[in-house]
């Protein structure tokens, strides 16, 4: 069974649902056989690498709120880190762009490694404050997951390294209907948006677990003549004369 999973870096609740389906498959017996595949998306493509404002100050600015009303704001979506056993430093947060850390990310699942990177930048983001636009950063956290840093800046001093991979999946997010993120889909079957219940994700994975690993039973509509019309081992069916 595969999930694959539309998300962003500096997206809150893709962390946040990234965890609660992780806490569903502790719960699902064929979880071995569930493979993960992340995919790329861009909240903002045009943010700046370097933004010299706040979280807050950013998201008052794009929502049009005050300040004080941003860090109400990011005080909820704290909490519900906080629920998944994550903490989310806001105030030293560093708003940046995320194609880079993208590409990065392809290139790890060349290496079997974006999972593993997925994680990490995600944690270096939220909780250690870091720049994930930033090469050295990026090359930093890729030695953490078994990538070399050599091979990372190769990467990501190549500007065009993946970057085809990373629109791919933008592209593909539009034709099947994405409008945010996190956005999951089950065996290519169930779609699941935003940060849902472990138990909203439990039962999708079974069913599509279920549908996929069971005969399928057909309803035999043949009509009464049929043994009259048909052939066994034991022969034909005669023709009554008539």
């Amino acid at each position: 069974m595969k999930i694959e999973i539309w998300s962003d870096f500096v997206c809150p609740f893709c962390y946040i649902g990234k965890r609660r389906l992780e806490e569903a498959l502790t719960q699902f017996e064929n979880r071995d056989e569930v493979k993960l595949e992340f995919k790329s998306f861009e909240l903002d493509p045009n943010s700046p690498k370097d933004s010299k404002q706040s979280m807050q100050e950013v998201l008052a600015s794009k929502y049009g709120m005050s300040i004080e009303k941003a860090k109400e704001m990011n005080a909820g979506i704290g909490e519900q880190a906080a629920s998944v056993g994550l903490t989310f430093n806001f105030d030293n947060m560093k708003p940046t762009n995320t194609f880079d850390a993208h590409r990065l990310a392809h290139f790890a699942k060349k290496l079997g490694k974006d999972a593993q990177l997925t994680e990490k930048l995600l944690y270096a983001y939220f909780t250690e404050s870091k720049n994930v636009a930033d090469k050295d950063v990026l090359a930093d956290i890729a030695e953490t997951v078994g990538v070399t840093r050599e091979e990372a800046l190769t990467v990501l001093n190549d500007e065009q390294a993946y970057a085809d991979d990373v629109r791919f999946d933008q592209k593909t997010a539009q034709q099947i209907g994405v409008r945010g993120v996190p956005f999951f889909v089950i065996n290519q079957k169930y779609a699941i948006s935003g940060a849902q219940t472990p138990e909203t994700f439990l039962g999708a994975i079974q069913k599509a677990w279920t549908e996929a690993n069971t005969a399928p039973v057909l309803e035999d509509v043949s009509g009464s003549n049929a043994e009259d019309t048909s052939c066994t081992d034991d022969g034909c069916a005669v023709p009554d004369d008539k």
